[in-house]
């Protein structure tokens, strides 16, 4: 259809079935499903009628795609204006392929992976139904003690801008309407959702509007310029209105500032919540305030459906408004191509060929390869040798609980465990599996034998997948005490002890890496978990990962980031020892690990650095560096370049990162990379959201993470 027909479209709607088309429900209500007969409760609590359920506009997942099928197939017989139903879903790291977490995405330093991932979670999910999913979630996270940090790639503005777009190429390819193949991509959580107070889930959060913009926005920002079709509201206020009725941050922000004209959909039962916020005093107010936020389509609560044809009919809220809404959910169903096949060629191809293939699986396997960070590792202990005796030891050894959190389609029956894939591979392989959180005196002298026996332990610790994600806030970010106690049991045992750590979000490690000669940090592998890892320790592969967020001593130093603000008495190596400095007097500032930080098994030297001088406003700043592999094995790197503002008129951070680039090298090759950094790259916001770029001093910082790094002055001039 065109925009002509979609008008016309538009015109035959009745007031009724506009606003059915502004919500979205989930499987149970519709009919060709098993569960249809059950919900009666459910729609009088949603004050549901079967008028409206035929009008409803959008689908909150589905179980399977003959459900899908069959709610479209009777869907389609029953609404009258032949509009089809949008099916969404949370395909977030994977659809039956399961991939790394996000975070761990984000470790990755690569927006090729970033896109694969995608890639392949779209033609799984299409294959199973779906036209949506609500991702990327580019969300800024600076607190790991928020479980959802797992779903975002991290700490970083200018990471999590070019990995999310990456996302969104992946997932919606170069055209949704002809190939079937591709999902829709819904950004989230708009806005700043990231930075509840004290970590604690669904919490306030409160930023001033110049760090909104400065550090919050441009990756919401970047995605949208990919190309994204939907954006879902966050749980948060932000300025003290709810985000979901937030009309400053939805019509001026969003729509006029970043131009996004797409679909924006609230979170689950988040219009309704609002009430809650005390922005709204009962569901009448709620949606009022949700559809002058611009809101057009509500996840699970029945403020729309309940209200808006007497707020139109009152007079309280124009028509127009709903026009506009039902329009952009028109115009995301032609973009999908459901006006021309409501069935997305699901009706003759059954593409079951398509999901959980051979081929997505070396896929997800090697992501996983990119993705693991390598901690530490004394004395070349890894990799290691086929002809050593193992022992796999810890709660991790064998379980097959390795996908993470936000795995909806997922089962941990596909994942390879550790047990898996290093059975038989060696001289002698023994397996002591643990609990997570209570070790008894019996098994902990098991592992103790078992690592008596071994040249090498390979320590298999961590979370639980249910420990992180959302409604997963931690106070102290600390594994059950039982694991560290079996690490340090261990290793009085056999002192040469490979720590594998699985994880959603950064934890207090310390012990671990102490009683530890490697630690590698896989996060949550996802379905190749075993295979991956077998590959990294044996040197199959060569771990590239770079941490996507600050690692803390303890929980006592969150929020801790690489890009922080300077202060009036810093701790230095002049000073260190004084009191009345900004520091702590039990731990140090530094963290555990640092902020793009990741060890390899071969050399990478950085030399022929060539940074200009200086440069006028405006300018450009091209950097050049070359890099060359010295070991004995082939290995990637991350080249990352930072740029500090020393004077300014507002404070500026320590660093930022503005470029990365990732390149493999063979041993002994070398290769010189080229950077360009722009007059955005030196610009910032002043208090009154002016963005300036002003003359004066800056650093540029070139190295293989954050504190590693070589430093060069470079002056803007007018």
């Amino acid at each position: 259809m065109d925009k002509n027909q979609l008008e016309d479209l538009l015109g035959k709607m009745t007031l009724d079935e506009k606003i059915s088309q502004m919500m979205q429900l989930s499987p149970i209500f519709f009919k060709g499903t098993e569960m249809q007969g059950e919900i009666t409760g459910p729609m009088e609590e949603l004050n549901l009628t079967e008028s409206i359920i035929q009008n409803a506009g959008s689908v909150l997942g589905s179980s399977s795609k003959k459900d899908m099928l069959q709610i479209q197939e009777e869907h389609m017989k029953t609404n009258r204006l032949g509009i089809p139903l949008v099916f969404m879903a949370d395909i977030i790291h994977g659809h039956k392929t399961i991939f790394p977490i996000p975070l761990a995405l984000g470790a990755s330093f690569s927006e090729e992976v970033a896109s694969e991932m995608a890639r392949v979670s779209a033609l799984e999910a299409t294959a199973s139904g779906h036209h949506v999913t609500f991702s990327p979630m580019v969300d800024l996270v600076r607190d790991p003690r928020w479980g959802r940090v797992m779903e975002s790639t991290g700490e970083d503005p200018h990471l999590n801008s070019r990995l999310g777009a990456a996302m969104v190429r992946g997932y919606q390819g170069g055209n949704l309407q002809e190939d079937y193949t591709r999902l829709a991509a819904c950004v989230k959580h708009f806005a700043a959702y990231g930075a509840p107070q004290g970590g604690r889930e669904y919490h306030t959060v409160d930023m001033s509007k110049r760090e909104f913009y400065q550090n919050y926005l441009p990756a919401y920002q970047a995605a949208l310029e990919a190309g994204a079709k939907m954006v879902m509201t966050s749980f948060n206020i932000l300025e003290g209105v709810p985000a979901t009725m937030n009309k400053w941050l939805n019509r001026d922000v969003l729509r006029q500032e970043l131009g996004f004209s797409g679909v924006l959909i609230s979170d689950w039962g988040a219009v309704k919540e609002v009430i809650n916020h005390g922005t709204a005093a009962d569901t009448k107010e709620a949606a009022k305030g949700a559809l002058l936020a611009g809101v057009d389509l509500e996840m699970m609560t029945e403020c729309f459906i309940t209200n808006l044809k007497e707020l139109v009919e009152t007079g309280e809220v124009s028509e127009g408004l709903l026009d506009e809404a039902v329009m952009r959910m028109l115009v995301l169903k032609e973009e999908l191509g459901l006006f021309k096949d409501p069935y997305r060629g699901l009706k003759r191809d059954s593409r079951s060929g398509d999901i959980l293939s051979d081929e997505n699986r070396q896929v997800a396997r090697n992501v996983a390869h990119e993705s693991a960070v390598l901690l530490k590792n004394n004395a070349n202990i890894l990799p290691l040798a086929f002809n050593q005796k193992i022992a796999l030891i810890g709660p991790l050894a064998d379980s097959q609980d390795v996908l993470g959190g936000w795995v909806v389609y997922g089962e941990q029956k596909d994942a390879v465990s550790m047990a898996d894939a290093f059975s038989g591979k060696f001289s002698a392989t023994e397996i002591v599996s643990t609990d997570y959180e209570q070790i008894s005196e019996n098994v902990l002298q098991e592992a103790e034998t078992a690592a008596k026996n071994a040249d090498v332990v390979v320590l298999c610790v961590g979370e639980k997948s249910e420990w992180s994600g959302e409604a997963a806030s931690l106070a102290t970010i600390r594994l059950p005490e039982a694991q560290y106690e079996l690490a340090k049991r261990v290793a009085k045992a056999n002192s040469a002890v490979v720590t594998v750590l699985f994880n959603g979000r950064p934890l207090d490690i310390h012990d671990l890496v102490d009683h530890s000669e490697a630690v590698l940090d896989v996060f949550f592998p996802g379905t190749e978990a075993g295979n991956a890892i077998f590959d990294l320790l044996t040197g199959e592969v060569n771990p590239s990962g770079k941490l996507s967020m600050t690692i803390p001593q303890t929980t006592g130093q969150i929020p801790i980031f690489y890009n922080e603000l300077r202060t009036g008495r810093p701790k230095t190596a002049q000073n260190a020892g004084e009191k009345y400095l900004s520091q702590y007097l039990d731990i140090p500032n530094e963290p555990l690990f640092p902020f793009g930080f990741g060890l390899s098994y071969t050399n990478f030297v950085l030399s022929e650095m060539e940074v200009a001088d200086e440069i006028a406003l405006a300018d450009t700043l091209h950097v050049k560096v070359t890099v060359q592999n010295t070991g004995e094995c082939a290995g990637s790197e991350v080249i990352q370049v930072y740029l500090q503002d020393i004077t300014a008129s507002v404070s500026r951070p320590l660093k930022e990162l503005k470029a990365f680039q990732k390149v493999r090298l063979e041993p002994g090759e070398k290769t010189t990379l080229s950077f360009a950094l722009t007059k955005e790259d030196f610009s910032f916001y002043l208090p009154d959201l002016t963005v300036v770029q002003e003359a004066g001093l800056h650093r540029v910082f070139i190295g293989t993470s954050s504190v590693d790094v070589k430093s060069f002055e470079v002056r803007v001039v007018r």
